[in-house]
């Protein structure tokens, strides 16, 4: 539900409300009970995201999780269930004229 900012033409009173789309704006003050309540135009809330996080993987389809979970499994499969690296090193031999 968004939340809604109100103002009081009377008492200039400012408040916030939790209110569905669908309802009707108040008009009541709840403050000094006049009827000259006004819904301001506010900026809108912002996103807020919970949880360890979203990426653009967490709607694939069911086929590609399933042949993904395969291909890390036989690649698994083939190093034995370790990782291996291997590191390079490069010597550079300086040149004589």
């Amino acid at each position: 539900m968004p939340t809604y900012e109100y103002e009081c033409g009377s008492c200039r009173k400012k408040f916030d409300i939790f209110q569905s789309m669908k309802d009707s704006p108040l008009v009541k003050c709840p403050e000094c009970q006049k009827d000259t309540l006004k819904r301001l135009i506010g900026s809108g809330a912002g996103i807020i995201f919970k949880g360890s996080g979203f990426y653009c993987t967490d709607y694939r389809s069911q086929n590609y999780k399933k042949s993904s979970a395969d291909d890390s499994a036989s690649r698994s499969k083939d190093t034995g269930g370790k990782t291996e690296t291997t590191a390079k090193t490069e010597t550079k031999v300086p040149k004589t004229d």
